[in-house]
Parts: structure tokens; sequence; C-alpha cells
């Protein structure tokens, strides 16, 4: 299970491997007092897409799509984080004021559709002997 939360929520149980997304550490946030895994800058998303987006709702399509594109490129940024998804419980800890419109949103429908995309075979040959 993958979920999303603001760094300035508190930690919990059941949020598992907690890991910061952003590329910039978070204003107002201790790195001492942050419960945190892991620090990944590279799985975030390039300055220049950043600041393009610069958290406008009406940019988020175009930010999506490009931050997938950078994604799909760079798998070595995310293998790791998809191993953790597989086993077991992950939070995707990121900074932005809008819960819906930032770049945790867009890596967590991306690691999704990658476990799913893995974890089942639709190729024809696979159901040759079932027909």
């Amino acid at each position: 299970m993958i979920q999303c939360k603001r760094v300035y929520e508190s930690a919990e149980e059941g949020d598992g491997y907690r890991v910061l997304v952003d590329r910039l550490w978070p204003r107002g946030c201790r790195k001492e007092v942050l419960q945190h895994d892991e620090w990944l800058r590279d799985v975030a998303p390039s300055d220049e897409l950043r600041r393009r987006f610069g958290h406008q709702a009406g940019e988020y399509a175009a930010f999506r799509d490009g931050y997938r594109r950078e994604l799909a490129a760079h798998p070595e940024y995310w293998q790791g984080l998809l191993a953790r998804a597989a086993a077991g419980h992950l939070t995707l800890l990121y900074a932005a004021r809008d819960t819906e419109h930032n770049n945790a949103r867009v890596l967590q429908d991306f690691l999704e559709d990658e476990l799913e995309r893995r974890g089942s075979s639709s190729s024809p040959v696979c159901y040759a002997g079932e027909l």
C-alpha cells in the first residue's frame, strides 16, 4: 500500500517506510525532528519542471505528464520504492500545501501503475493452454 502525507502531519504506526520525495528540504522542518526513513532527492521532479509547475493547479496536467516522463527515464531512482511498496506500507512525504496536486501524488500513481503492470501478465502466450 502506498499513501501520501504532508511532512507536517504526525507519523503513525501504519505509515510503514516513510520517504521524503521532495528535492528541497521542507521549510520550517528540522532534519532531526522529521520522522522519516529516507530522503530521495533524485526521485523528485527536476528543478526546471518544478519551477514551471509553480504549484499552479492549471499547470498540473503538464507537470504530471512531464514528471511521469522523467520517472520513466530513470527507473534507478524509484525501483527501491517499488520493492518497499510491494513488501508493505510505504508513505511518500511531501511539503506542498495542495494535497491533491503535487509530486508525491504523481509518484504514487506512477508506482501503483508499475506494480499493477508487473503484477499481472496479460500476454496472449500466458493464456495459450487456457483456451
